[in-house]
């Protein structure tokens, strides 16, 4: 990498049972690879519920497709788009193996809890896909350890971490700071505090939106 790479700061929010935001993220890290010797990138994950109302148990698939989508075959259309792009991407949604839509706070807390150490990424990658390729409930204490434990964490740590609220006040205020920015619908990327990406954006629209903030870096050295 060179000395003079641009940094970028990558905040992403998103929800991970959200199918754009699984995407999205493929086409975020298509793109920086692109450009691995010119930028100097962190992202972090930042929560944002998409049914913040969600029972804490969650809820029986079907009954979550009827009430948002009017039932199974009105959110197929949609399904079978966000698979397409899936598939162009390498992710092998199997929608047909979920059977609860989650409450995904728990989620949410430990994808927090893994930043501090270093391993966020990770964690949301498997969060991901844990729900969408192999349909299981990330709402569930368990398969959250078990997920978690995958990617290096100690089990019996996590399963405490869980038990408790530690990192809750946390999520729900980057949640709301994020809702204050006037997100709505996510992914939503905010790069170096200023550029916004709404949307599963193609890579071009990264390259493009990272290009902008090398000009204006240069431009402002030059002010100095």
């Amino acid at each position: 990498m060179s000395d003079q790479a641009t940094a970028l700061c990558i905040d992403v929010y998103s929800d991970v049972i959200c199918p754009w935001c699984y995407v999205g993220k493929r086409r975020l890290e298509r793109a920086l690879q692109q450009v691995v010797d010119k930028v100097k990138a962190k992202v972090c994950w930042r929560p944002f519920q998409l049914n913040p109302t969600m029972p804490e148990q969650g809820m029986e698939r079907r009954r979550y497709l009827e009430a948002k989508f009017g039932g199974p075959e009105a959110a197929q259309s949609i399904y079978d788009h966000v698979a397409a792009a899936g598939a162009v991407e390498r992710i092998p949604f199997a929608f047909d193996r979920i059977a609860r839509t989650p409450n995904t706070f728990a989620a949410h807390r430990l994808i927090w809890l893994a930043g501090h150490q270093g391993k966020q990424d990770e964690m949301v990658e498997m969060l991901f896909r844990r729900y969408f390729v192999e349909g299981s409930d990330i709402g569930n204490v368990e398969t959250l350890a078990q997920a978690a434990a995958d990617v290096g964490f100690d089990r019996t740590a996590i399963e405490a971490f869980l038990a408790g609220d530690e990192g809750g006040n946390e999520v729900q205020g980057e949640e709301a700071a994020g809702r204050r920015l006037g997100i709505r619908a996510v992914p939503h990327f905010v790069i170096n505090g200023t550029s916004v990406l709404s949307g599963a954006q193609p890579p071009e629209e990264f390259l493009a939106a990272f290009r902008e903030i090398e000009v204006g870096s240069v431009v402002g050295k030059a002010g100095a």
